[in-house]
């Protein structure tokens, strides 16, 4: 199984000014091949495999567009097929239409060639950027690597290596585990495991508090240095952004920590099957009073975290349909509940049975059986 090791790389400051170049470069490529797609879809034209797109550029190389020379022509390839697969799942119903990158809010990232990928003990050589420091045998010598990216974090720089580990030979329990994933709490097992929500901890809610001040802070200096309808950024201002991009991505950390600690502890139980709840959180966003609260639970995160482990460990991973009642079925008599609201924490059954809402959806959940 292919696991992504994430280093972080200490590059020199004429070297993190190539590597902003870069990543300049894979987004102003990215706009360009979504620009060129809708532009010959409006004209009658069918869509543009990427084959076709990287000759345009090696073309326009030429002319128009010779500061690409100065990066790696592998940037420029793989943002022209990162834009053409969006648009591959797109039309597979698999994901929304793609959408153009901006400088301000997407991820700063690009790709470096695997083959021209070379590592030393203390070093990884990035082409056109030459060798960057890193921590000392942090990245593996003598195997194969595959689609390494450098990103920006908003403080530090890493490169991201896929390298093929060899899957554990794990004794499992004959157990299986349902979850429940909520706003309340993050997960609740069948087996009696809760994961409570770290957005309530007191160390969130105090960093969540000085992120409003900040921002409320940067919107007022934006309305007084405004002139007419530009908005001017002084360099106060700028100081204020960096400040809230940190403390944006601090949260990020503590929430991604948290999910992965939660999914550590369920697979280390060695249950046999994992079921969670196929969960429709594009449908759930929708809901304005619990919106926020479901975007920094990270729930699609924890899934994906989750399935990747199950299949590293080899436990069974089965995701319950959309509409199985789990939440509204009595886990001890098996009677549906039709009325029960989203209020009723306590589920409360005719034959006596109280429990708490979650924890029975969990254990209906960890009973589910494929159709």
């Amino acid at each position: 199984m292919i696991l992504a090791n994430k280093i972080r790389l200490y590059p020199t400051e004429v070297q993190e000014q190539k590597l902003w170049q870069s990543v300049g470069t894979a987004r102003f490529i990215y706009n360009w091949t979504l620009a060129r797609q809708e532009e010959n879809y409006k004209n009658g034209g069918k869509f543009i495999s990427d084959n076709d797109l990287r000759k345009e550029i090696t073309q326009l190389k030429k002319s128009e567009l010779s500061w690409l020379k100065e990066v790696s022509n592998n940037v420029a390839k793989q943002a022209v097929k990162d834009a053409c697969d969006s648009y591959k799942r797109f039309f597979k119903g698999l994901s929304d239409k793609p959408r153009f990158k901006s400088r301000r809010k997407s991820k700063p990232s690009f790709y470096n060639d695997n083959c021209k990928l070379k590592v030393k003990d203390n070093a990884v050589n990035i082409e056109k950027v030459g060798w960057v420091n890193i921590k000392p045998y942090s990245i593996p010598l003598g195997v194969k690597y595959s689609n390494p990216r450098i990103s920006f974090d908003g403080k530090y720089w890493y490169i991201s290596v896929g390298i093929e580990r060899e899957l554990p030979n794990v004794e499992l329990t004959n157990e299986s585990i349902g979850i429940d994933v909520g706003v309340k709490d993050l997960a609740i097992c069948s087996n009696g495991m809760i994961f409570k929500n770290i957005n309530k901890t007191k160390e969130v809610k105090r960093l969540k508090k000085v992120l409003k001040r900040k921002q409320r802070q940067c919107s007022n200096k934006y309305e007084k240095n405004k002139k007419g309808k530009e908005f001017v950024k002084t360099k106060n201002i700028a100081k204020l952004e960096k400040q809230i991009r940190l403390l944006h991505r601090k949260l990020a950390n503590i929430r991604s920590n948290h999910i992965h600690q939660a999914t550590n502890k369920i697979v280390k139980a060695k249950p046999s099957r994992v079921v969670m709840e196929t969960l429709n959180i594009k449908g759930m966003m929708k809901n304005r009073h619990l919106a926020k609260a479901i975007q920094q639970q990270c729930l699609y995160d924890f899934k994906v975290k989750m399935k990747y482990k199950c299949e590293f460990y080899g436990i069974e991973f089965v995701e319950a349909d959309k509409w199985f009642p789990s939440s509204k079925i009595c886990s001890c008599c098996g009677n549906i509940k039709k009325d029960l609201k989203l209020k009723d924490r306590v589920y409360k059954c005719n034959c006596g049975l109280s429990i708490d809402r979650d924890l029975n959806a969990s254990i209906n959940l960890s009973r589910y059986k494929l159709a």
